[in-house]
């Protein structure tokens, strides 16, 4: 059995399916009420069986990165408030799970420190994710007609009256929409929102906009999943989180990650979205329904099969999706590209997109509440011209000040993981578990 993504929620998605039917019995009984035969008129059935995407191996690798890293993070001094942390991996083209893990650093009712499984969290947690949605951005721009490809914009900071200098972490003059994404460009992603606002930039003036501009990214951000339910067999899903308010700054941040917030997942099926060149699939955790056996270890005859499915084709140019596939490319495999330092040498070639949040604590220790922090994520997929895995990594709160690049270091760890069980099992080291460490069974028929 695999109680690692939320035992309880996948029974009750499927409970008709995993409980079994009770045995039914008829007394015969004589004038007096007396039974005088117990007749087995239904012998009951056994429930069946889920066989599930979720390769287990790569799952409890996942989970001791995701606590080893945290644990590393903390012992530098600076992550008071870290506590937990998210990967989602998936198979871009079909939406089949392959790791959905979440740790979550808790204290035991002797007021020890140790870590709980927080998978579900990936579904039922959202947080501002930082620079990791501009591929979303820049497609936005795109579509809008406000950007073309290969559009140059001058990366210098802004002075909008009324609202604290808008700028990106560096200044980057004049830079085209690749750059923009290999180096993370906040002012990029600002000038093309404004544009979509109909707003015009006049240093040190007040900045107007169409309110009517937060509808339209949402509504192209949504086509990735971003703010909407991704659609996984698995119930209480989260939808995120929209802020309310529509002034012209808020926009601003709303280009870069720091205004609605997303799931793990959501932002898992945002970038399988960009790697496989537009369709939003959906994220599936069962494979089958089988059923039942006496044989402990052997499947049984498969009752359903489930089929990838495609939620929709997001509404932009197939030329529109490879200038970004290609920005997040450089972002990995390029000098300069936010995540080079940590993929530069990776073989199987990644592209993705890094994400740093400006964000509020809100979690468990009261006295720390509306603390200034930063959500550290990272989202990506390889190899870039032939996508087999995308993923999130997600760590809130995760220091005070400089970043450490916990994000950068829990992405290449699990996608050295994944590749380095791929080639074992080609040369027959590690099974594929895909059979019984998979299945979630229930065996009672007369419960």
């Amino acid at each position: 059995r695999n109680e690692r993504v939320g035992k309880s929620y996948l029974e009750a998605q499927f409970e008709g399916v995993l409980h079994g039917k009770k045995a039914k019995i008829k007394n015969v009984v004589d004038k007096s009420g007396n039974v005088t035969s117990i007749e087995q008129i239904y012998d009951g059935e056994r429930g069946k069986d889920l066989v599930l995407t979720i390769d287990i191996e790569l799952q409890k690798q996942v989970e001791n990165i995701i606590e080893e890293e945290i644990m590393a993070t903390k012992r530098k001094g600076n992550s008071p408030l870290l506590d937990r942390a998210f990967v989602v991996m998936m198979d871009p083209k079909t939406g089949e799970v392959l790791s959905m893990a979440g740790k979550l650093l808790a204290k035991d009712e002797s007021g020890k420190r140790q870590f709980v499984d927080f998978a579900i969290g990936n579904i039922t947690s959202a947080y501002a994710m930082g620079s990791a949605v501009k591929g979303a951005t820049v497609l936005t721009g795109f579509q809008t007609g406000v950007l073309r490809p290969n559009t140059y914009i001058h990366d210098e900071p802004l002075y909008i009256k009324g609202t604290p200098v808008k700028k990106s972490w560096q200044t980057m003059g004049t830079i085209n929409e690749l750059t923009a994404l290999q180096r993370s460009s906040n002012v990029y992603m600002f000038k093309t929102v404004i544009a979509i606002g109909g707003g015009k930039y006049r240093p040190h003036r007040p900045l107007s906009i169409n309110p009517e501009a937060f509808t339209t990214i949402r509504k192209y951000f949504s086509q990735f999943g971003l703010g909407m339910k991704t659609g996984i067999d698995l119930p209480n899903e989260l939808s995120g989180f929209q802020g309310k308010e529509t002034r012209a700054g808020l926009l601003l941040d709303l280009s870069i990650g720091q205004y609605d917030m997303y799931t793990p997942l959501q932002m898992a099926q945002y970038v399988s979205t960009i790697a496989n060149g537009g369709y939003r699939m959906k994220p599936q955790i069962v494979k089958e329904i089988r059923k039942p056996t006496d044989n402990a270890k052997e499947l049984g005859p498969i009752v359903q099969h489930f089929e990838p499915v495609v939620l929709n084709r997001i509404d932009m140019k197939t030329e529109y999706i490879k200038r970004v596939q290609e920005g997040f490319r450089r972002v990995m495999q390029e000098p300069k590209g936010t995540a080079y330092a940590f993929f530069a040498d990776a073989p199987y070639k990644p592209a993705g997109k890094t994400g740093t949040a400006e964000a509020f604590y809100d979690g468990p220790i009261q006295s720390r509440r509306n603390d200034p922090t930063y959500n550290l994520t990272l989202v990506g997929y390889a190899p870039y011209n032939d996508p087999e895995v995308a993923f999130a990594v997600v760590v809130p709160w995760a220091t005070q000040g400089q970043s450490d690049g916990i994000n950068n270091r829990i992405g290449r760890r699990i996608l050295d993981t994944y590749f380095k069980l791929k080639a074992e099992r080609a040369k027959g080291n590690v099974a594929n578990n895909t059979t019984s460490g998979d299945i979630e069974t229930n065996t009672d028929e007369n419960e």
